[in-house]
């Protein structure tokens, strides 16, 4: 190379172990590759399974996987990736992992142009018994029949009616007319549901990706209906609870007396219902959500096209979908709002009750203070007593020191003296006993 050649590389593609990367670069990278689209053939054939997994299940899960590999004659995987894929001669095996469920996908890829729609399965090339051990919950499953469109020649609706039992068909021409998609978007004797893709003039990569979009967009539909039966179930104790509410709030407009202990205790017990309905839902009305907005994104990249009449996925999921995730979400802001309801009642209920304690504790002050007035007249009552018994035992103790004095030979007017003495010593208790409560007073309010 060059001199400058190689100082234009140096600098065009500078050494970078020098830098400080962030740890989870590499994953970030490896997060946009984590689920590749399949490559498929045509005509081949594709069952897709959901199960809703524990952790103590997905350990089992990948251990029946582990076993399923070994079965097979392959190598056994050591690490549970997030999506792992492998084909064993005309079985192609596919598992990924998800938030809250894990993908299967097994794919028979040695089908006959002449094959008989349904008879054989992605399940053809398993053990026998592998697939009933799958520990798990079943969400999704339905298999899809991939096969080319004869040329220059349409589907027959009746024919392919025959192998969905006759149901109903919901039929849409995606990729811009290049394939069909036919379903009846219902289960058969099998347990399964069935998708047919009729090949047009896709590619292998494009059909891949095709199928890959459809069996997400099923999975994340019956996901997504998992709050349906739940916001049911909660619907009738919503709508009891509601009159309920709006009896007790009737009742606080009105001046009829209310017994505000029981009325909050009744608040109480029903927000406290609110609650557990909301810890038990909250993140199921979330997952219904998140997983709408995926339907709504695969359907947008379907770009489907009408199809001789019949409705498209599109239309199908706008009629039956979306009315069922907008009655989840109706039930979650019923919650909401009966939680605030709930709170702005009660909120209420305590104010009547603060303000009755409030003129309680008013009447007891009251009653306290005219007590107080009583106490304080009897006092005074009291005093008045005291001043003239204190009086009389100090003048009878005067009278008796007047007779020892007379006794003992002094000479003077006892009556006169008892006279004097009398106004003397009543002024003098009087204005002692009035200075040592004056004194107590000012003790009092210096506290």
């Amino acid at each position: 190379m060059p001199p400058t050649e190689a100082r234009i590389n140096r600098i065009v593609n500078p050494p970078l172990h020098k830098l400080d990367f962030h740890p989870l670069r590499e994953s970030l990278y490896n997060e946009l590759h984590a689920r590749p689209f399949q490559v498929l053939p045509c005509p081949s054939q594709v069952s897709h399974l959901a199960l809703i997994t524990t952790p103590e299940q997905r350990t089992a899960q990948f251990h029946h996987w582990q076993n399923l590999h070994a079965q097979l004659g392959q190598s056994i995987p050591h690490d549970d990736e997030s999506c792992f894929e492998a084909t064993i001669g005309d079985l192609r095996i596919r598992r990924e992992l998800h938030m809250e469920f894990t993908a299967y996908t097994f794919i028979h890829l040695g089908v006959r142009e002449d094959h008989q729609p349904f008879r054989e399965t992605g399940l053809t090339g398993l053990p026998a018994g592998w697939l009933e051990q799958l520990t798990g919950t079943v969400v999704a499953a339905f298999h899809l029949d991939l096969q080319s469109a004869v040329e220059n020649q349409q589907p027959d609706p009746a024919a392919i009616r025959d192998y969905f039992d006759d149901e109903r068909l919901v039929g849409s021409r995606p990729a811009e007319g290049k394939a069909q998609i036919w379903s009846s978007f219902k289960l058969h004797e099998d347990g399964f549901g069935r998708f047919m893709i009729v090949n047009g003039g896709l590619s292998d990569s494009q059909l891949g990706r095709l199928t890959q979009r459809l069996m997400e967009l099923e999975t994340y539909r019956l996901m997504a209906l998992l709050a349906l039966p739940e916001a049911r179930n909660m619907t009738p104790d919503l709508n009891r609870m509601d009159q309920t509410l709006a009896t007790i709030t009737d009742s606080l407009t009105d001046d009829t007396r209310v017994d505000e202990p029981r009325v909050l205790a009744r608040l109480t017990d029903m927000a406290a219902r609110i609650e557990a309905f909301r810890a038990h839902s909250t993140f199921r009305f979330a997952a219904t959500r998140a997983y709408h907005q995926l339907v709504l994104a695969r359907l947008a990249v379907l770009r489907e096209d009408e199809l001789s009449g019949h409705l498209t996925i599109r239309e199908f999921m706008n009629r039956r979908l979306t009315p069922a995730v907008e009655t989840c979400e109706s039930v979650s802001d019923r919650l909401d709002d009966l939680s605030r309801r709930v709170g702005r009642a009660s909120d209420m209920m305590r104010t009547r009750v603060e303000l009755a304690i409030q003129n309680q504790n008013q009447q007891l002050l009251s009653s306290m203070n005219q007590r107080s007035k009583v106490q304080l007249m009897m006092q005074h009552t009291v005093e008045s007593f005291s001043v003239v018994v204190i009086s009389f035992y100090l003048i009878a103790l005067m009278r008796m020191a007047m007779d020892v004095a007379q006794e003992a030979g002094f000479d003077f007017n006892k009556p006169l003296l008892l006279g004097l003495a009398i106004p003397t010593t009543i002024t003098l208790v009087y204005f002692t006993v009035r200075s040592i409560r004056r004194r107590f007073l000012k003790l009092a309010e210096q506290k």
